[in-house]
């Protein structure tokens, strides 16, 4: 079993209260849980890493409880997003380790979640930068819900870690006027439209 060793997490919560135009009846909040942990694939290759994203999935629901928490619970959640970050001595794919335990945290915990949850991928060293994408929870044709949450730690990650993030959202855009799919017409029947 993979030692994925916790060594911090850090909660980032966002609220817009204007963003030009009107200001809006309540604001937006977008909010996002990051996690260091040690990456035990680092510094070799091992033909077979897909058993281990089971050992993150204890993991991915426990930030995604956190989230929800900051979120200040599950009422009006609609948007949700994923990214990973591998440091120094480890490859891109590591970062797919996170697609099911980050993925599927959120879907299960949010319910009727019908879409793919977006991602990001990356590799970079300490204070290194990620987007984290955002889309409508049970439709991805939902423009209103594009968006993306810049996160970053200064200590991380090091060499020998990944970052591992979650983000979600209650709202559209502040003053979304590109059309497209109305949030208030999602079906939700296969996670498009």
């Amino acid at each position: 079993m993979p030692d994925f060793t916790l060594r911090k997490t850090m909660i980032f919560i966002e609220d817009i209260h204007h963003d030009g135009g009107p200001p809006p009846g309540r604001p937006r909040r977008r909010a996002a849980i990051l996690a260091l942990v040690r990456n035990p694939f680092a510094g070799r290759f091992e033909a077979d890493l897909q058993g281990a994203m089971e050992d993150l999935k204890p993991l991915g629901l426990a930030m995604t409880d956190r989230l929800i928490e900051a979120m200040g619970g599950m009422d009006g959640i609609d948007a949700y997003g994923k990214a990973a970050l591998v440091g120094e001595g480890g490859e891109l794919e590591h970062t797919a380790l996170w697609h099911v335990p980050g993925g599927y945290a959120m879907r299960e915990r949010l319910g009727e979640a019908k879409a793919i949850v977006p991602s990001s991928m990356k590799m970079g060293g300490v204070g290194t930068r990620i987007d984290i994408p955002l889309g409508h929870i049970n439709a991805a044709y939902v423009r209103s819900h594009f968006d993306g949450m810049e996160v970053g730690l200064p200590d991380g990650p090091r060499a020998g870690e990944l970052l591992l993030a979650l983000a979600m959202a209650r709202g559209p855009r502040i003053h979304d006027r590109m059309g497209g799919l109305a949030a208030a017409d999602v079906r939700g029947e296969d996670g498009l439209r």
